[in-house]
């Protein structure tokens, strides 16, 4: 397996999000588009701040909560992130509505669909979207979170396990992962990459990053076998 990649959410101060690339998160997100929908939202000029502030060679990935292609396209050229993540409700963006936010995209910007573990038929919502998507989040879904995740639950990492070996691209798992079962995760799954979002927070804040925590997760991915990585 290939190391795996470091992906943490959700920031929303550049120089903390600065801070954690230089730590050796690859992969730092954030949510653009003021929806007032989940926490840590960032209107599109304050987005695009965060970008530009971190260094080079690290990715930029833009977690939308709109479920219009036309906002979301909007949103692609006005951020200009590395990747694109959809983690509305599965299907408010669905197959189709994916395979045209695809095509609009700017050149070089990757598409991530968040996908939640729930039962069998999340493999097949799995495979399905992978033919459309350039990389998938796995994460959970728990009733009164609107979207998938950033709830700080576990989901069944076996069924996580079997999307990964029936899919194409890459896969990132997420969903209550933190320092402590990070490397069982990776363990257990064999992911491409690796995500956390509330265990590294401080501890009772949704917004705010604890540095420390973020810290503890990237060292523990490293150590992990199979766990560290320079890049994509």
């Amino acid at each position: 397996m290939a190391d795996c990649v470091i992906q943490i959410y959700a920031f929303t101060r550049p120089e903390e999000a600065a801070a954690a690339a230089e730590m050796g998160v690859q992969q730092v997100g954030f949510v653009a588009g003021r929806y007032g929908l989940v926490h840590g939202e960032l209107d599109f000029a304050a987005a695009r701040a965060l970008v530009e502030a971190l260094p080079g060679g690290t990715r930029s990935v833009a977690l939308t909560m709109s479920t219009d292609v036309d906002e979301i396209a909007r949103m692609a050229a006005a951020v200009r992130p590395d990747i694109v993540h959809v983690s509305t409700d599965l299907y408010d963006v669905d197959v189709d509505g994916m395979r045209r936010l695809r095509s609009r995209l700017p050149e070089g910007v990757q598409l991530m669909k968040a996908i939640p573990v729930e039962d069998e038929a999340s493999v097949a919502a799995a495979q399905a979207f992978a033919q459309v998507s350039d990389l998938l989040l796995l994460d959970s879904k728990v009733s009164g979170f609107p979207g998938v995740g950033a709830t700080g639950a576990t989901h069944d990492w076996r069924l996580s396990r079997r999307i990964v070996e029936s899919v194409k691209i890459p896969v990132i798992l997420a969903g209550g992962l933190s320092a402590e079962n990070v490397a069982a995760s990776i363990a257990a799954v064999q992911p491409w990459g690796v995500d956390s979002n509330t265990a590294t927070n401080v501890p009772g804040d949704p917004l705010i990053k604890d540095m420390a925590r973020v810290a503890a997760f990237v060292r523990a991915v490293r150590s992990a076998p199979g766990g560290s990585q320079d890049g994509v």
